[in-house]
């Protein structure tokens, strides 16, 4: 994906049954405080769960278009890495529904986002 390549995102797995992904905390990915954006998380988090649904299409499906997005935001990432695992939650003929925790580099759940992907025929 061209724009996780942007971001700067690493993949660390990916399989139909999870994709994991890794964002470097970085001065330029940051708000003025030092936090990483959470925008970038939402993107991390975007990035693990469309890659998740795409691995996980119904025959005769050309791909994966998120047509919704849940965050909660649940603490800051403020150095090291942030790791985001997507897996599936619902798999149907029309919509993937993913579920990607985002933890920070000590283990701790940063985030949590739920997503609906339109699977694309």
């Amino acid at each position: 994906m061209p724009f996780t390549a942007l971001l700067g995102a690493t993949a660390l797995r990916a399989g139909p049954d999870e994709v994991a992904l890794r964002l470097d905390w970085d001065a330029t990915r940051c708000t003025s405080g030092g936090l990483l954006h959470g925008g970038a998380l939402m993107a991390l988090a975007d990035a693990a769960g469309g890659w998740c649904a795409f691995l996980n299409l119904p025959d005769g499906a050309t791909g994966t278009a998120t047509v919704s997005s849940a965050t909660n935001f649940l603490r800051a990432v403020t150095s090291g890495h942030a790791n985001a695992v997507a897996r599936v939650l619902h798999k149907g003929r029309r919509t993937i529904v993913v579920d990607t925790e985002v933890h920070d580099a000590a283990g701790k759940l940063a985030a949590r986002v739920t997503q609906t992907q339109a699977v694309l025929r």
